[in-house]
């Protein structure tokens, strides 16, 4: 559940940020695209160290 939220937040945060930076539609998908992989890998993490701890 933490991986599809971190991945969500990401989709928003990257396209958000292009959108600052002036960027059209496929730049704001792109990094929209990338964000989302970050943010889902470091949900990724946080899971897996949390069932490790539990």
């Amino acid at each position: 559940m933490i991986v599809l939220a971190g991945a969500v937040l990401g989709a928003f945060v990257g396209a958000a940020t292009a959108r600052r930076h002036g960027g059209k539609r496929l730049d704001m998908a792109q990094y929209g695209a990338g964000f989302a992989i970050a943010f889902a890998l470091l949900g990724l993490f946080l899971t897996i160290l949390i069932e490790r701890l539990a």
